[in-house]
């Protein structure tokens, strides 16, 4: 230790946990430039480590612990609703929401677009599917985008419809849809990669200082709790569409502005050369491209998740969702890129998409230390849960997305596929990795509240059901701390150098007061984020109260 030099800074704790143990205990860290120069027992910590200039916090009781990093974000999307340019909200029925756009048509110029997403057909009174003509009475004149909750169907008004050229004679993209009523007329619904493909044209209004002003709105959001870190995932399945905008996050960068670590996964398609692209060009310690991201299935509730026998609730005979592409499109797709030694994320939410993933990514595994991911992977084929395990696949799960629906899958599946929902405890005794996220914008940033979700099986907002949603799949606080630190760092392939609290790591670093640790699982909401480090830099610290 004779060779260590002074650190700029020192944080002490009682209670530091590393993320290499399954319990916090008092620790420190110590931190020179923007990396961990060295974190062990309190006592142990070298004297050579302190010099005159060394800073010094003691935290006190408070857990000091690997900075959140959520592993699939959209983060334009997640920036844009968040913002004064649009609204989000669910609403309490068809009328409900349309009735919330009022204050962004006051406060938007006229004639431009009213945007706003969040609202989820399942969960009104009634629960039925809107159409563009109660947007027509409230806004006939002026373009209406409504994105649902599930970022997969757009709700349009005609005055959208004719302003994107859109007519009962439009053909979809490969893998969307425009819903019709029983006459043939566009009810306003698009579905999947038809709606993905309208957004960038919706969106085309927003200046790049508005845009740049969400993303750095949104960067301190993240930050107030506690994630230094993202993977920002494509949304979009089509060329140039995927809404990974690193000329924003690059300008931010260059100005000194970019608070979060930015891991970018565009979308993958046969001329893969936006990626290497993208690696050209970003190569600070902020921001980087990692990987690739493609679609094999839609969403459960709108029965475009791919699954192996049909709905429970079909709507037609032989209703078993479908895939965005067929899965020999999706091997020609990702055998190259693993080949090349990049790792693909791919979005699978039902049975059958998971398990045709699996036998593609069995076929075409990537060379270490990079690994495949599964995106969502809401409902198994129960030998599935061993084979992806096995095969080194992450599992890159949304704890919140497990009580969005209550009484959901139960309708839509049934009872005898029920028990394989989000089994998050079945996955980490196969030995499978689980990286947490959040699918901003379908479920809030809010990594405690994800972790409350995992460790209780209850909804963050509710608290229901009150003995948890299939309780025997809950997992330990600290499996839900590594899900959310070094399960996400393997996602963004950037284990080597985030995650955990070890020398040599990124000095990516969040305090939560008072240590959920210390409080019950019913109680771990309680803890609340004291401040936030990246790179050793404190972007965020909570006022006394």
């Amino acid at each position: 230790m004779a060779d260590l030099a002074p650190a700029d800074l020192i944080l002490t704790t009682e209670a530091l946990f590393t993320g290499t143990e399954d319990h916090p205990s008092p620790g420190a860290v110590a931190i020179s430039g923007d990396r961990i120069a060295w974190a062990g027992p309190r006592e142990a910590l070298p004297e050579a480590l302190r010099g005159p200039n060394t800073a010094e916090t003691d935290w006190g009781n408070a857990l000091v612990m690997p900075g959140f990093h959520d592993a699939h974000v959209h983060y334009f999307h997640s920036a844009l609703y968040l913002s004064p340019l649009a609204e989000r909200f669910v609403g309490e029925s068809e009328a409900d929401a349309v009735a919330r756009l009022a204050p962004l048509a006051a406060r938007r110029p006229a004639g431009s677009w009213l945007l706003a997403q969040g609202w989820r057909d399942y969960l009104w009174n009634p629960p039925a599917m809107p159409s563009r003509d109660s947007l027509d009475a409230a806004y006939p004149d002026r373009p209406v985008a409504m994105y649902s909750g599930d970022a997969h169907t757009l709700w349009l008004n005609s005055c959208a419809l004719e302003r994107l050229g859109i007519t009962e004679d439009s053909v979809p993209p490969a893998g969307g849809s425009y819903d019709k009523d029983a006459e043939g007329r566009l009810t306003g619904i698009v579905r999947e990669a038809a709606a993905m493909e309208l957004m960038p044209r919706i969106v085309d209004e927003f200046s790049t200082e508005e845009l740049l002003e969400a993303y750095r709105s949104f960067a301190r959001y993240l930050n107030e709790h506690g994630v230094t870190g993202v993977c920002d995932v494509s949304l979009m399945a089509m060329p140039g569409l995927d809404f990974v905008r690193d000329d924003l996050f690059a300008a931010l960068d260059e100005a000194g502005e970019l608070t979060v670590r930015i891991s970018m996964f565009p979308t993958l398609l046969a001329d893969r050369s936006r990626l290497a692209s993208l690696q050209e060009r970003h190569t600070g310690p902020l921001l980087q491209a990692r990987g690739f991201k493609q679609f094999f299935d839609g969403v459960s509730s709108q029965h475009t998740a791919w699954v192996h026998d049909p709905y429970t609730n079909a709507r037609f005979e032989g209703d078993c969702g479908r895939p965005t592409v067929e899965a020999s499109a999706m091997e020609e797709l990702v055998a190259p890129a693993a080949d090349e030694g990049r790792a693909v994320r791919v979005h699978a939410i039902g049975d059958e998409a998971i398990h045709r993933c699996l036998d593609i990514f069995e076929r075409h595994p990537v060379a270490a230390p990079a690994r495949h991911s599964i995106e969502h992977l809401e409902n198994f084929q129960p030998d599935d849960i061993e084979r992806l395990a096995h095969a080194g696949v992450i599992a890159s799960v949304q704890p919140r997305h497990i009580t969005l629906d209550p009484g959901g899958p139960e309708r839509d599946l049934g009872p005898e596929r029920v028990p394989y929902m989000w089994p998050f405890r079945s996955l980490i005794d196969a030995g499978a990795t689980l990286a947490f996220g959040t699918d901003s914008p379908v479920t809030d940033i809010d990594p405690v509240d994800a972790v409350y979700t995992a460790v209780t099986r209850r909804d963050a907002d509710s608290h229901e059901p009150a003995d948890g949603w299939l309780p025997e799949e809950r997992i330990t606080l600290a499996e839900a701390l590594c899900a959310y630190t070094a399960g996400s760092a393997a996602a963004a392939q950037r284990a080597d150098e985030l995650g955990t609290l070890e020398a040599g790591k990124f000095a990516d670093i969040v305090v939560l007061d008072p240590s959920p640790f210390a409080l019950s699982a019913d109680d771990v909401q309680q803890a609340q984020v004291a401040a936030t480090y990246v790179g050793g830099r404190q972007v965020y610290a909570r006022k006394a109260r």
